[in-house]
């Protein structure tokens, strides 16, 4: 669980691709997210970006932009 005062930034609405809907479980996309929010990120373009890898090597990526965080697969975007 992660408390507001963990939170680097505000992830607003939070968007998953349908690919990595398919690729990655709930718990993965999950503990992503909360890495991602709690620090786990660079910025570039204005953005809040992390790259992860699920434990069976799936690599994918988490980008905050403004008001939407989204979840997608590495080479979707």
């Amino acid at each position: 669980m992660i408390f507001l005062e963990q939170q680097k930034f505000l992830l607003g609405e939070i968007s998953v691709s349908p690919a990595a809907l398919r690729a990655l479980d709930v718990d993965t996309i999950c503990r992503a997210i909360d890495a991602h929010v709690c620090g786990d990120f660079k910025v570039v373009e204005s953005k809040f970006f992390s790259v992860f890898r699920s434990q069976v090597g799936i690599e994918f990526c988490v980008s905050t932009s403004a008001t939407v965080t989204t979840v997608f697969l590495a080479g979707e975007h």
